[in-house]
Parts: C-alpha cells; structure tokens; sequence
C-alpha cells in the first residue's frame, strides 16, 4: 500500500513539501510576530488608543490590518532579498532545502541584529551559555533562538517608550480638564467625557496617524 501511495507521488517528495508548507502556514502568524515589525507597532496602537480614551475604537481588526500593511512596508527589501537569494533558487532546484533555510535566514538575521541592543542579546547568550559575539560577523552566527527573543525584547522595550511618549499630552489633558472640573465644582462630571473630544481635537489637528505612521516606519533602521 505504501509502495502505491509512493509511486503515485512520486519518490514522496511532494508529500514532505505538502507537510512542511502545511506546517509553515500553521507557524505563519507567530513568526510574524515573532520575527518582524508587527509587535512593535500594535503594541503602539494599543497604547495610543489607551491613551486617547476611545475604548474600542479602531476596533482591533482595524489596527492588525494596520499593522500587517505596515510590517509589509518594512520587511518588503527583506521578503525581496529572501525571495531572490532563497526561494527561487530552490524553486529552480538549484539548493537543497537545507540552503533554502540558511540562506532565507541570512536577511532576517541582518534585519532583526540591525534592530537589537548588545546588552540585550549578551543576556540570551549567558542564558544560554554561549559566548557573546565581539563583532558583527559572529552575531549573524548566532542560532535563531538567541536573535529571535533579543530582538522581540528590544521591540517590546521601544514600543513601550513610543507608548510612554503618547501617553504625556493626553494626560496632560486629563490633568487640565480634571483641574478645571474640581474648580468648578463639577465633582460628578466624569472628566474622561470631556477630555475624550480635546483629546481628539488635539489628534486630528495634529494628523496623528500620519505623523504616527511615517514615525513608526522611518524609525527602523
């Protein structure tokens, strides 16, 4: 049965490429997380819409789908490089699969070491017990597990400084409108339901998600 199966398929190479596609595609959305500028900008969005008081609004279809085009924006040279220095080739049958991976990692590498700190990544290597790169070259020798949470830790560390920066002119706000309210008396007023259209005023003047986006891009290096 299995000597069918094999010669209906083939040598069962086909089969192996269905399984790890099958798995890629299952791996996909964390990877992308994982490995690209996704994490740093919906934690961002996460943080603006906190700060602006709106709730639910953009709901959170809205702000993935945002940050999904702008990971695209991001990573396309590095998609480009992978697609031109890997896939291809190995689709033309000119590497094996295991040249595929160690070539497709080479511009995530490059990518993700551009991003991290040194500090950051010599604490994974001493968890790890490895020794620290001394220069570039030895850090695109590093295995994926070491680049991989130096760089997400990295990027949780500048989303979170973004966020903080947004936070400051909306609580100011808060502290105006709250101020002006004990003044008045106004004790039972919430003060969130009037600040919440200064605070969109403030946004809107200024074109926030423009000035957000282009930020947010242009700040990876």
């Amino acid at each position: 049965m299995l000597d069918g199966y094999i010669n209906i398929n083939g040598d069962g190479l086909e089969t192996l490429e269905i399984l790890f596609l099958t798995t890629l595609i299952t791996l996909l959305p964390s990877l992308l997380v994982m490995m690209s500028s996704f994490t740093r900008y919906i934690v961002t969005f996460s943080f603006l819409r906190t700060a602006m008081g709106t709730q639910q609004t953009p709901p959170n279809t809205v702000l993935v789908g945002i940050a999904l085009f702008l990971t695209l924006i991001t990573m396309s040279p590095v998609l480009t490089e992978i697609q031109t220095e890997a896939y291809e080739p190995y689709m033309e049958e000119e590497i094996s699969q295991e040249e595929f991976f160690e070539r497709a990692q080479v511009p995530l590498k490059d990518f993700m070491l551009r991003q991290t700190d040194a500090g950051t990544m010599e604490m994974f290597c001493s968890l790890d017990h490895i020794d620290a790169p001394a220069n570039e070259e030895e850090a695109r020798e590093l295995p994926l597990r070491i680049i991989v949470p130096s760089f997400i830790t990295c990027e949780l560390k500048r989303a979170f400084e973004i966020g903080f920066l947004l936070y400051i002119p909306f609580l100011l706000i808060d502290i105006v409108v709250s101020s002006t309210l004990m003044s008045m008396g106004m004790i039972m007023l919430p003060p969130a339901m009037i600040s919440m259209p200064f605070k969109l005023l403030l946004f809107i003047s200024l074109d926030g998600w423009k000035l957000l986006f282009s930020t947010l891009v242009q700040g990876f290096r």
